[in-house]
């Protein structure tokens, strides 16, 4: 098995070592050779050596270098070096983190990475937080909570009692909401089509004083980090209006939470730690590997009863809560491991830099740009850069030629009736000669 292992490794590094000089994208060729790795399964199988040597021969071609420094698409971290290797290690371990007693390892940096990510981001010490795949399903872990809390208010208990005759529950959300909140809504019957939605200003974010009146059982979901603009909601605002009636506020602060950690950028989120629930990615700015997200509950005793479903007989555990009875998953994997590993590397002053970097960078793609006579149409308040080259086909035209080009990759976005291409800064690999290389691309494309 350890000849395997060191192949993998060996072609891992050899991967990671290429990427300064690694298209952004796979070309049509490599994305046409993966059918090499399709088809009916072997009869007989195929030695391992030669499995791993297909993966990486066939398979890296055609892999997405968004672990390099110029992918700016769907806001997606490059994966720290030391984080990858903790991946790997936990994966040669294969620890379920359900329980304690599972893998007390995986469980134990588990919390510590929760805890730290708490203190970093600035959430008070009752909050209580665990580790899931992503921002999806981190919004609906933390909706559970606020379905169970809301209704108990009014004496319903929905996990024993289900949906069924229970009263109706107001969900508010603003004009921006992001689409992984609305699947939330929907996966939890709360239904997507039934949200009231507040106007938002032109940043787009949610007008505080156009919430509807607050009645009965209501949740209101509120956005640190426009996935477009960068904005951030009046959270206090909104805590102060929706709190007076009852009402339970979530925060979807996929990225823009982590701007909590930064002095410098830690007054776009004031006020957002006097919400109840909140959710993250880890996998975002904090840049380790796919998958990894977390929830953090103030209520977590909602929580805990919304998911958990009664001890089994070869489940019983102790007094302490175990990580399986705060998420929807029973068996998972040691993700924290990986996120313990970044943090300890990085330490504050790193996650502060990480992010001050990035947004820094942010701002030079900005001046590049609208220095070249291109429009960018939002606040360039963090990571988020919006920026039109004249009319929609014309910026239609750049943002394919750049994709098609492969220096770096940017997607699309229509942004207030307007098409603009969207970069999104979050990797550790960028540097400032990235940007320039990358805006030199860019403007040198809108021109042709």
């Amino acid at each position: 098995m350890s000849s395997i292992l060191l192949d993998a490794a060996a072609r891992a590094n050899r991967y990671s070592e290429t990427l300064p000089a690694r298209r952004a994208a796979p070309t049509p060729e490599a994305v046409a050779a993966l059918d090499r790795l399709t088809g009916p399964i072997s009869p007989e199988g195929m030695p391992e050596a030669r499995v791993i040597a297909e993966l990486d021969e066939i398979g890296g071609p055609a892999a997405v270098a968004n672990a390099g420094g110029r992918y700016f698409g769907f806001v997606i971290g490059g994966g720290l070096p030391v984080s990858v290797a903790a991946n790997w290690l936990a994966g040669a371990w294969n620890q379920n983190t359900a329980m304690e007693v599972m893998s007390p390892v995986g469980v134990r940096l588990e919390w510590t990475a929760l805890e730290w990510i708490r203190d970093l981001v600035g959430l008070g010490p009752e909050v209580r937080g665990a580790f899931v795949t992503g921002d999806t399903v981190a919004n609906c872990t933390a909706l559970l909570a606020a379905r169970q809390s809301v209704l108990e208010s009014v004496g319903h208990d929905v996990a024993r009692q289900g949906m069924s005759g229970a009263p109706p529950i107001t969900v508010i959300v603003g004009e921006e909401v992001h689409i992984s909140v609305l699947r939330a809504i929907a996966l939890l019957g709360l239904g997507r089509d039934r949200v009231v939605r507040v106007p938002v200003d032109d940043q787009g974010r949610m007008v505080a004083s156009r919430l509807p009146d607050l009645n009965g059982p209501t949740i209101v979901c509120t956005q640190a980090g426009n996935v477009n603009s960068g904005a951030f909601d009046p959270v206090p605002d909104i805590c102060r209006a929706a709190h007076a009636a009852g009402a339970w506020v979530h925060v979807d602060g996929a990225f823009g939470l982590w701007a909590r950690a930064s002095p410098r950028y830690r007054g776009l989120a004031e006020g957002v730690d006097s919400a109840d629930s909140w959710a993250l990615d880890c996998h975002k700015w904090l840049n380790v590997p796919y998958d990894s997200g977390a929830v953090f509950v103030r209520n977590w005793a909602a929580l805990r009863a919304a998911v958990a479903t009664g001890p089994a007989p070869y489940l019983a555990g102790g007094e302490t809560v175990e990580p399986y009875e705060l998420v929807p998953e029973m068996s998972r994997r040691a993700r924290g491991i990986d996120a313990w590993a970044a943090l300890r590397h990085l330490g504050r002053a790193g996650v502060v830099d990480l992010v001050d970097r990035c947004c820094s960078h942010a701002q030079r793609f900005a001046q590049r740009l609208r220095e070249a006579g291109f429009r960018i149409l939002n606040d360039v308040v963090l990571n988020q850069v919006l920026v039109s080259f004249g009319d929609e086909a014309t910026t239609r035209r750049v943002i394919a030629e750049v994709q098609q080009e492969g220096t770096c990759w940017c997607g699309g976005t229509v942004w207030h009736g307007t098409a603009a291409m969207r970069i999104s800064v979050s990797s550790w690999a960028t540097t400032r000669a990235d940007v320039d290389r990358s805006a030199d691309v860019m403007i040198r494309l809108a021109r042709n």
